[in-house]
């Protein structure tokens, strides 16, 4: 308890990245509805106040609205704060970060966190029932069994819930006597089922399809494509089969982006991205 009371008691301000309140008289502006001009990045850095090197290191990177932007890179290379920073957990300790030439402080931080849906590779998992699993993505709609049922479809769950003994009224998890577990593959696509439950414009996928198989990983993003034709949608993934789906991809290394274009360029640079594409398709041959 003494940690939670040192952490209750601190200065926000003292600490690097903390979010910082406006002005005593300021308020913030509304999100806007839909994305109109893109999410850009402007010489990002930041530093967990652990330690005391940068996880990310003068990062500028432009997301065009509507479009499909994979990041790829090694484990380590700070792909997950990057995303952490878009739905504004943190702040950048150096740099800007903006939505349509706003910059993200100037939000409404409820709005804008509402703006962005997210799958994370440590996704939760919800000792409750199948909708209330999904339903939460959404909690207003929680109770909505079809609007329930369409998200699950989307993301491929339904051919599983369909199997299970009470389906959507099915307990999960191991907290209550008649919960029964899922496979991992199956959480995963509970979890994205979930992001799939709110409208907003910017979805985030975080490794979405690492418990997935191939098959599965193919038709969950046949899916993606449908369900978010007018979204924003960055995605994190290792699998290059996936990421040649995306507009454009970003290439992120110890923390710096180092390369920036389509598939198609980035193997015609023949830098990192094609490098690290090349050592995949290899296995194949």
């Amino acid at each position: 308890m003494r940690r939670y009371f040192d952490l209750v008691d601190m200065d926000p301000l003292s600490v690097d990245g903390a979010l910082k309140a406006l002005p005593d008289g300021d308020s913030r502006i509304p999100i806007p509805k839909s994305v109109q001009d893109g999410i850009s990045l402007t010489n990002v850095s930041f530093t967990y106040p652990i330690n005391s090197e940068p996880v990310l290191k003068n990062l500028t990177l432009k997301i065009p609205a509507g479009k499909k932007v994979a990041i790829v890179g090694v484990n380590g290379a700070g792909k997950t704060t990057l995303i952490k920073l878009l739905a504004r957990f943190y702040d950048p300790t150096e740099g800007r970060i903006a939505l349509d030439g706003v910059p993200l402080p100037d939000y409404d931080l409820q709005q804008l966190r509402k703006s962005v849906s997210i799958v994370f590779q440590d996704y939760a998992r919800y000792d409750l029932t199948v909708q209330e699993n999904i339903g939460i993505g959404r909690i207003e709609d929680i109770e909505n069994r079809a609007l329930v049922e369409n998200s699950a479809q989307a993301a491929g769950a339904d051919s599983f819930i369909s199997r299970l003994k009470k389906g959507y009224d099915t307990v999960l998890g191991k907290t209550f006597d008649e919960g029964i577990d899922l496979s991992g593959g199956e959480w995963q696509q509970m979890a994205i089922a979930r992001a799939f439950m709110s409208e907003a414009p910017i979805l985030i996928l975080d490794e979405p399809t690492a418990a997935l198989d191939a098959l599965k990983e193919h038709d969950l993003y046949e899916e993606i494509a449908r369900h978010a034709a007018d979204k924003t949608v960055i995605f994190i993934s290792h699998r290059f089969s996936t990421v040649r789906m995306a507009d454009y991809i970003a290439v992120v290394d110890d923390g710096q982006m180092v390369e920036q274009g389509t598939h198609d360029e980035l193997l015609a640079l023949g830098g990192t991205y094609a490098k690290m594409f090349n050592v995949q398709a290899s296995r194949y041959v």
